[in-house]
């Protein structure tokens, strides 16, 4: 009843108004930008794809330096070799990564966003090309909104085929790290590439064609989950982008000979330069916002108009909340820098590296497993003796050959009946099985007994603990 009066009561609309829930996407063209902060990103482009793109060229002991042999399961770091029952090490440089992260978040922002994420690195990459072919920012929106020509066709043209071909280059490398580079580039040239090969050189390729070409700071805004939770890491003394309003406010447009204290004006001129340059398209002029990667193109970009204006620079600059508030130096900044928070990352994440570091130095590079022969648990041989056997399997994680001798005890008399040494290639895993006596007389029972398998000159020594069953 009261639904109905309530209908009828509602005045008439003379149209409908449908009004949608997402808003479309408004493409970005961000422009070129020089100074300081401009040349330290494109310094960790350089350094970074060169890790990734080298890496797996290099050669180590006849192989590949770095290699993730998923077939073999064998991962090779340099000298290091590595088996899936090493999982834990794969586990602490996690453990690390993410605490480095909150570490260098709580002291100075999104500096990983803003100049070493892949996403920012390879959509520098992919805007370097885009301004190859099409122009800075002014002459590509030009371009987008001028009609077919011929011209437009060898300029987008040229540029998909120059994207596509190093998303497919990058691909490549991606899938070099899982199969070993080498082959694979004769797989590619003599068109011989398996499916797993296939799927991930174009996979990862699209990927890259596709993030760094085209969603961009979609990615960063609505796809990356680090934006959303970086508030819960800052906190007023962490270095970010900042616009200094008491500076700047009023802003306005004047001539460079103007003096702004007579216009009642302050420094920023309203230029939007800021603006154009920021890849998320942001106003850095709103204060901190979560699409801010910390890139600080705005800061260089607005160091340049108030050189050209003869204004100081640093209207727009790093700093923290309380630095702009109390109106601290770069030292009293830094000071703070080192607060419980801080210090309270800096000792875990150093207590994890320290008990990382030992346990690699430590490890011995012999893994050995005890299985007890389930098909035959215990047998009387000849004079009476007892004998158990074993399947003893052998991980050399290393790549030197090792000969190892096996020794038994526990039980009077107890001795290995079968062959006592063992010859192991580099990085093989091998299956043995080894027969293990005691004399009669031994009460019935299961009794503890420990393997020991040294190598000659006593560098390495592994104890496995098992049980030896006497029948009744």
């Amino acid at each position: 009843m009261s639904t109905q009066a309530t209908s009828s009561t509602r005045p008439p609309s003379d149209e409908e108004v449908e009004v949608s829930l997402y808003a479309a996407r408004k493409k970005i063209y961000p422009r070129a930008v020089s100074g300081v902060f401009a040349k330290w990103r494109w310094v960790f482009v350089w350094l970074t794809q060169l890790v990734f793109y080298g890496l797996p060229w290099l050669m180590w002991n006849g192989r590949q330096a770095v290699l993730f042999d998923l077939e073999a399961r064998r991962f090779y770091l340099f000298g290091l070799v590595l088996y899936p029952q090493d999982f834990i090490y794969l586990t602490g440089i996690l453990v690390v990564s993410a605490l480095s992260l909150f570490l260098f978040t709580a002291i100075a922002g999104r500096l990983w966003c803003g100049y070493a994420c892949p996403q920012t690195v390879y959509t520098e990459i992919y805007l370097w090309m885009e301004k190859l072919f099409e122009g800075d920012r002014s002459a590509r929106m030009r371009l987008d909104q001028s009609p077919w020509s011929l011209n437009k066709l060898v300029r987008k043209g040229g540029k998909q085929v120059a994207w596509i071909l190093f998303g497919l280059w990058t691909g490549f490398t991606f899938a070099g790290y899982f199969t070993p580079i080498r082959e694979l580039g004769h797989t590619v040239v003599t068109w011989d590439l398996g499916p797993w090969q296939t799927f991930w050189i174009f996979f990862y390729g699209f990927a890259t064609y596709g993030n760094a070409g085209y969603m961009r700071e979609q990615v960063c805004k609505y796809m990356c989950p680090y934006a959303r939770f970086q508030s819960a890491m800052f906190d007023k003394d962490t270095m970010i982008v900042t616009y200094d309003a008491r500076r700047g406010e009023p802003r306005g447009a004047r001539k460079r000979s103007a003096d702004p204290k007579v216009l009642g004006l302050g420094d920023c001129i309203d230029c939007t330069l800021c603006v154009q340059v920021c890849p998320t398209g942001i106003d850095i002029r709103n204060g901190l916002q979560y699409e801010c990667i910390g890139c600080g193109a705005c800061a260089d970009v607005c160091d340049e108009v108030m050189d050209k204006m003869g204004y100081p620079r640093g209207l727009v600059k790093y700093s923290t909340q309380n630095g702009m508030a109390h109106g601290w130096s770069r030292a009293q900044m830094i000071r703070r820098a080192f607060r419980p928070r801080v210090l309270v990352y800096s000792a875990i994440l150093l207590s994890i590296v320290a008990a990382l570091g030992v346990s690699l130095w430590l490890r011995v590079p012999l893994k050995v497993d005890v299985i007890r022969d389930r098909g035959a648990l215990a047998r009387m041989v000849e004079m009476g003796r007892i004998e158990n056997v074993y399947r003893i399997q052998f991980m050399n994680a290393s790549e030197a050959e090792r000969e190892l001798q096996l020794l038994v005890e526990g039980l009077p008399g107890i001795e290995v009946a079968s062959e006592r040494t063992v010859h192991l290639l580099p990085t093989e895993v091998r299956s043995v099985a080894v027969r293990v006596q005691v004399p009669p007389g031994q009460a019935p029972g299961s009794h503890p007994i420990v393997f020991t398998f040294r190598t000659p000159d006593g560098d390495i020594t592994v104890h496995e603990k098992t049980t030896f069953l006497i029948p009744r």
